[in-house]
């Protein structure tokens, strides 16, 4: 499996090539007191299919889950993420 060090910023996680692209990410912006929504998940083409999206997922809960908020998911992977890691969904906004 492949390595990937992973970048982050408030709402943010990604990953960047050496020549500074963005080859993963995934987004949770806030949109109320509390409640991020994870409504984007990006993996480059070169990158699919090893499990990166999965990993961003884990840290968008870890991070979330550590700041004491809760999250939507409109990110249809974030979705299948979420039904797949039902341990993962008391981060999830009733």
């Amino acid at each position: 499996m492949i390595t990937i060090k992973f970048s982050y910023e408030e709402n943010r996680i990604f990953a960047v090539n050496e020549v500074g692209h963005v080859i993963a990410e995934v987004a949770f912006p806030n949109v109320g007191d509390n409640v991020v929504n994870i409504n984007h998940t990006f993996v480059d083409v070169s990158l699919r299919g090893q499990g990166i999206a999965s990993l961003l997922l884990d840290e968008a809960y870890k991070e979330v889950k550590r700041q004491n908020k809760k999250a939507i998911a409109t990110c249809s992977y974030a979705v299948k993420w979420f039904d797949e890691h039902s341990s993962c969904k008391d981060i999830l906004a009733k």
